[in-house]
């Protein structure tokens, strides 16, 4: 063989390495997770928004995956709580007297000492907002019959049984437990079964702030003010998880919800939920202002938003409710004070009166001074706030995770012992 195609053939097999690389590189690329999960950059992501009247999902990147849900487990107890409320075995103004088991909880918690006592409306708020695990502990071991794990045991069937189906529960708080797991479709499910089974307490989740005694608690769910629309759920973060948030939003009659596992970051999550609830907004024909677009492709957009208004309604008409509807709860003005507890009023139809709580232990619940709502427009992700240094990671806390510097103790130098005689 001459030089000539000897080096014709090296340049062939070149050629051919070359392309199968680039072969390989698309391959590769289509095995690789979507654009969503790429910039949410951990393994741990998975995502759904969800349009809750039908219960479809819009968008999807690991839907069905098992994931840690972390507090998001709150989600599910406050649903049996409202139920035990409903069913009349318990009400609003029932005291919960702390126990040695649940006030041992770590963090996140209230810190209730061991033997005094909160009403379950002021429980329900620590859980809102706090994300305690000390209280989540102690409505799991009084609705459980003073067991905790037999309380998580009836969760997961109430779960299975509501469309759930790849979740179990292990405890009330969404501590770690290796057992304890859901999915994003899951979650968004449960988001969707609050609203619709219960949508006289579905105004619980858009609290922003409120004080328990000398206690003041503010919601880890910063989409309540950064989000055009978001009116309430939960946030979740332990290590096993990441940052995770199931949040809900509605512009003009169009209704989402968004579940998000996995976040390096609460500021990442947030903004990936929020880039993916303006994609589904966008899907549905409504734009960032909250206005429903002009048809197009045929109408598509058009009749899909009107759908999701008139089915949004008929839904919540159809549940058993026994105070104001969902849509007229999402208008809420901020917490006042209405019958010696906080309340949310909405702007037209007001919440019924009931009889003033008796004073708990720990004080009775006040609210906070109501934030100003996000001007209407673009959606922005405000910046974290400054917030003290925690001597310890949280775990089920939404917020920021800070750990403080170790303390340095400094003792005075030792005296020197007296010479002897002669000595130098």
């Amino acid at each position: 063989m001459n030089l000539v195609g000897a080096m014709g053939k090296v340049a062939r097999g070149l050629a051919r390495g070359r392309l199968a690389g680039i072969a390989g590189a698309a391959l590769l690329l289509g095995v690789l997770p979507s654009a969503a999960s790429a910039q949410i950059g951990s393994a741990r992501y998975s995502a759904v928004v969800m349009e809750p009247r039908t219960g479809n999902l819009l968008i999807a990147d690991n839907p069905d995956e098992l994931r840690h849900p972390a507090s998001l487990t709150k989600m599910m107890t406050l649903y049996m709580l409202f139920d035990a409320i409903r069913a009349g075995h318990i009400s609003l103004d029932t005291p919960l007297v702390m126990s040695p088991t649940a006030a041992s909880k770590p963090p996140s918690k209230l810190g209730i000492p061991v033997g005094r006592a909160i009403t379950v409306e002021q429980a329900i708020y620590a859980l809102v907002t706090k994300s305690a695990n000390d209280v989540a502990s102690l409505l799991g071991e009084t609705l459980g019959g003073g067991d905790e794990f037999r309380f998580a045991q009836m969760m997961t069937l109430r779960a299975r049984a509501i469309g759930m189906s790849r979740t179990t529960f292990r405890n009330a708080s969404g501590l770690p437990d290796v057992e304890q797991v859901s999915t994003a479709r899951d979650m968004a499910t449960l988001g969707r079964r609050l609203q619709q089974d219960f949508p006289e307490r579905y105004h619980y989740f858009g609290t922003r702030e409120v004080r328990v005694g000398s206690i003041s608690l503010r919601s880890h769910n910063r989409m309540l003010d950064s989000y055009e629309g978001a009116d309430g759920l939960k946030t979740g973060y332990v290590d096993a998880s990441g940052f995770n948030i199931v949040t809900s939003a509605r512009r003009e009659n169009v209704r989402l919800i968004v579940s998000v596992f996995g976040g390096s970051s609460w500021t990442e999550r947030d903004r990936q939920a929020a880039s993916l609830l303006d994609r589904g907004f966008s899907q549905m024909g409504v734009d960032g202002t909250g206005r429903v677009l002009m048809a197009s492709n045929n109408g598509r957009a058009a009749v899909a938003a009107a759908a999701v208004a008139a089915g949004t309604t008929a839904a919540v008409a159809s549940r058993r409710n026994r105070g104001v509807s969902l849509m007229a709860r999402a208008e809420a003005a901020p917490v006042t004070l209405r019958g010696g507890r906080a309340r949310l009023v909405s702007a037209t139809v007001a919440a019924p009166a009931r009889a003033a709580v008796p004073p708990a232990r720990v004080g009775a619940v006040r609210p906070a001074a109501a934030r100003p709502q996000p001007a209407r427009g673009r959606t922005t992700i405000a910046a974290a706030p400054a917030r003290r240094a925690r001597p310890v990671v949280e775990q089920g806390d939404g917020g920021p995770v800070r750990a403080a510097a170790p303390r340095v103790l400094r003792t005075a130098p030792r005296a020197a012992p007296p010479r002897k005689p002669g000595q130098r």
